[in-house]
Order: C-alpha cells, then structure tokens, then sequence
C-alpha cells in the first residue's frame, strides 16, 4: 500500500534551484540572475568555513552583495561518510522549510545543473512532497568541459555516457569499451585509477582532464602524458573522444 502525498500548504514559499554553472559568472542564465537577484533569501553548501563556491559564482554574476538577502549556510563536513552527508542535508530542509514555512521562497544555489549531479536533488528529495518546486537548470561541467576543449561530445550515430569515478573497475571498462564518448565525473580521488583503466582499454590517448573548468584556476590537461601521479581535485573530470571520427557518415 503506498502512502498518500502530503497535501502542500498553499501558504508557503516555493524551493527555487538555480544552477549557476561550473565556475564562469558570465554562464549564468538571465532567468537564473532574476530570481537570484529578486530572492529573499538564499541557501547554499558551504565547507567548514562558510565558504561556498556556488554563492561566490552567484556573487560575481550580480557584482554585489544584497545585504538583504537572508542566507541559509548548509555546512557540509569534508567527508564521505554518507550518514553525516544525510545529517547535513536533514538540517538544511529543515532550515528551508522553517523560511518557506513564512511565506518566501527560498533559492538553492547549485553549482552546474541542480538535477545533475547536483547538491539540489537532495535537498528536493526531502522537500518536494510538501512544497512547491522550480527549477533553473545550469550549464553542467560536461558542456562546458566540450566547450572548453572545442570538441564535440557526440556526432551522428556516436553513443555517449557519462559515469562517475567512484563507479567499479568494471563498469567504467564497460563504458569505455561500449561507448564512443565517455565523460567520467568526481575524478580526483580516483585519477590514478582512472587513468589506468583508459590504459587497459586502449583509450589513454584518447583521454582529456580538467580541472576546476570555467574558474580562474582552470586546468587542462590534452596529453595524459604529462598527468601528475597521485589524486586531483574535486572538481575535476575525463573527457575521452575517438580519434577516429567520421564527421561525413
């Protein structure tokens, strides 16, 4: 037997997600500027000093701090403990929902695209049963990783996947070995790995990094070559293209 839908108090604000995009303030949507620039009040990640990336992203876009603005920081401690992951995203509904509870709506910035690999998702999963909800999407890390490195990501019948680097050995040499174009996500803790498995599968040449894409301490890397050893950044990705394209199929 399923339970029954929450009714959604009519009363209350709406949770807003806005992607802000991978770093670059100037990716921003006009739609995403709006409703940050008009919100009153905003919510965001930030590490364990109160610094958030998304809200720097959003900040630079408006070239100002609207004072007034009441600020919801979700502090989200630097580990990969999925149970205090969960504590911290318990406390941040709760939060939001005390201030949607009042009447305003309450904008969520998200780094890319709240509903790719997104911190919103969540944050929504928790909420979105008892509220209303809008999405903004953003520009993903993906898009601008191809835009970055001027290369398509797909042509004519190619196929295209994207996985994550905490993904098993095998079902990233199964993406590797069954797609034309594979993008792998959170790469940094598992670069070496990565990097070893693209040897395994003969696509080492093949593969791009980049870091931090869109920010002023953006990384690429073409020649895997020339790849540090030991792990990257957060932030970071593999776009792996066939070299042998055929652009007139």
């Amino acid at each position: 037997m399923s339970l029954a839908t929450p009714e959604k108090n009519l009363q209350q604000g709406t949770l807003i997600g806005v992607g802000v995009g991978p770093g670059d303030p100037e990716l921003l949507t006009l739609k995403a500027l709006r409703l940050i620039k008009a919100a009153s009040c905003i919510s965001y990640l930030a590490n364990d000093k109160g610094q958030s990336q998304a809200k720097n992203i959003a900040i630079e876009a408006l070239q100002q701090v609207t004072i007034e603005q009441q600020h919801i920081v979700i502090k989200m401690p630097m580990s990969t403990d999925r149970r205090l992951a969960n504590q911290t995203y318990d406390f941040g509904a709760k939060e939001i929902q005390k201030v949607l509870a009042t009447g305003k709506d309450v904008v969520f910035l998200c780094e890319g695209d709240p509903l790719f690999f997104g911190s919103f998702a969540y944050i929504l999963e928790r909420l979105q049963n008892t509220v209303d909800c809008l999405v903004i999407p953003g520009i993903s890390s993906v898009h601008a990783a191809a835009a970055t490195l001027v290369q398509p990501l797909t042509i004519q019948k190619e196929s295209f996947a994207v996985v994550s680097g905490r993904h098993t050995d095998d079902q990233l040499v199964h993406a590797l070995r069954h797609h034309d174009t594979v993008v792998v996500m959170k790469a940094g803790r598992e670069r070496e790995r990565i990097v070893k498995l693209l040897h395994e599968t003969e696509r080492f040449q093949e593969g791009r990094y980049l870091e931090y894409i869109g920010r002023s301490n953006q990384k690429v890397v073409n020649d895997l070559n020339e790849l540090e050893t030991g792990a990257g950044s957060y932030f970071s990705l593999f776009v792996i293209c066939r070299d042998d394209r055929n652009f007139t199929e």
